[in-house]
Order: structure tokens, then sequence, then C-alpha cells
């Protein structure tokens, strides 16, 4: 699997297992299982992460190559898990590796799996997994579903997401002035990578095996940053040899509504408050990392 893109996903971020959690919150873990059992022929309705991995799955059909795999890694049982393993067949999902730890932290499987993206709706396996090394990011429930395209298209902010948090702890504690000096100063010097630098070069990898003018995926920088804090950023690009189809510089401008014009599939974003409002537009994945993430002192 060494030269795939590989995505761990968890069964609650592909399929809208609302219901059932309902039963789980209210009843506890075996009155889940039977709830699973007697309902493992019904059909799970998408989750919010659903058509991302549909058009992830497609990239495999675009390419006539096997370089993209969607792994499931789930807190259920196998024996829960029959229900998903059966809705992943009826929609015909090319998805045929799985982990059901059984109510236990999934993330060690991850680098056994080669994953470079873990999507999941517990907050705290995310947490685990971003300690761990991987881009991870918990699935927020409530996007807008976006019509289909044929295009996948992902947005991430910059800073504590593909760059390190570096620039965003003196902002946060130093002011404006202070960080747009020090970027002044930094401008030549390269930002550190942040989580998901390593699944964003990888996805770039991905991109250049498609001829010219026919890719099907399409990148976005989304940031607060503007000028002059943007050549750091993208003198760091250029460094690091990654290619982004798009960046927007929005000098602290609301960014939903370029989410939207963007058509992103997801977006990735360190701050919980800018999560909240993009999940109305777009699926959004909240990575928390960074000063942001951080208690407050």
């Amino acid at each position: 699997m060494a030269d795939k893109l590989v995505v761990a996903i968890s069964s609650r971020a592909l399929f809208d297992l609302s219901e059932s959690h309902k039963v789980y919150l209210a009843e506890g873990v075996e009155a889940y299982r039977q709830y699973q059992i007697e309902h493992e022929d019904e059909v799970l309705a998408p989750g919010d992460a659903f058509l991302l991995v549909q058009k992830l799955l497609q990239l495999n059909v675009s390419l006539g190559l096997p370089r993209v795999e969607v792994v499931l890694v789930s807190r259920n049982s196998a024996d829960t898990g029959l229900r998903v393993f059966n809705s992943i067949q009826h929609y015909g999902l090319g998805i045929t590796r799985a982990a059901f730890v059984g109510g236990r932290d999934p993330h060690p499987y991850l680098a056994a799996f080669n994953s470079q993206l873990f999507l999941s709706t517990h907050a705290e396996d995310v947490r685990s997994a971003l300690d761990a090394g991987f881009a991870a990011a918990t699935i927020l429930s409530g996007g807008a579903k976006r019509a289909e395209s044929a295009e996948l298209r992902i947005a991430f902010d910059g800073d504590a997401v593909i760059f390190s948090d570096e620039s965003e702890r003196i902002y946060q504690l130093s002011g404006l002035e202070a960080f747009q000096a020090s970027e002044r100063e930094s401008a030549r010097m390269p930002l550190r990578g942040g989580p998901f630098k390593a699944f964003l070069a990888a996805l770039n990898l991905l991109q250049r095996e498609f001829p010219e003018g026919t890719c099907p995926i399409r990148t976005a920088l989304v940031t607060a940053r503007s000028a002059p804090a943007h050549e750091r950023v993208i003198r760091t690009l250029r460094d690091w040899d990654i290619r982004l189809d798009e960046s927007l510089f929005l000098g602290g401008l609301e960014k939903s509504a370029f989410l939207e014009a963007f058509a992103a599939d997801v977006f990735f974003d360190d701050q919980a408050g800018h999560c909240e409002k993009a999940r109305e537009f777009v699926a959004t994945g909240h990575v928390p990392h960074g000063i942001s993430n951080e208690p407050k002192v």
C-alpha cells in the first residue's frame, strides 16, 4: 500500500448512524449491539464524508489504477459492523479493508494501514491520531450536501493545518502588528510543516499523474492571512514543491462565502469558530491542533 493514498474513516463519518448512536447513549453498548443486529439489513443513509469518499474512490476509475484506498477504522465490533459493510456493498463503494476495535481508540491501526488521513466524528480519536503524527480531522455534522460534480475539491486553512502554528502563536500572543512584522522578517524562511503537509503532498503527487488539463482534483488554501503575510506562505509552498490550484488570502473576511464559491467537498480548519460557520455551507473537518486548541490559561 506504500504507493497509494490511504484514507481511514470511521463508520459514523461515512454513514448516518445518528439513530443507533442515540440508542448507545441512552441504553448502552448491549442495546446498541442488539439494535444494529436487528437492523443490519437496512441500508444506512450517507454520512457527512460519504460524497468525499465516493469521489476519492472514483479517482481509481479515472486513472485506471488503484491509487487511492479507503479503509474503515471503527469503534464498532465486527458483529455490529456488519450493517456498515452491508451498506458499503449496497452503494458499491470499493472498501474492502477494515479494523473493528470494539470500543477502543482505533488510531494504533492507522500506521499499519499506512494511512495519510483519518476522518472521524470522535474528537478524542482524532486528537490521538494527530498526536501520533497523522493528518486527522473531526467531521462535523450538519454541513450542506453539495450538488454532485465530477471534480474533487478540497480546501485547507494554512496555519496549524498545512503549516505549523508558529506564526499563529505570535499573532495570538502578541497581536497583528507583531505577527506582520515577524512574517516580513521571516518571508524567505520556510514555515515548518503542519499535520496536513504530508497529506497535501500525497494529493499533489496524485494530481501530477493526470495529463495536463484533465485532473479531477482541485485544491485551495483559504486563509485569514493577507499582504504582507502572504509572501512567506507562497515561498514555503514553493520550497516544498507543493502546488495549490487556488490560494485565497482573505485578510480576516468570513471564509464561508469563499468556500461555497469554491464548491469545496471538504474544508479543514483548526479553529472551532471558523468550522462552526463553514459547516453550514460545506462539509467541514475540525483539526484540533495548535494554540487555538490548547486550554486557555
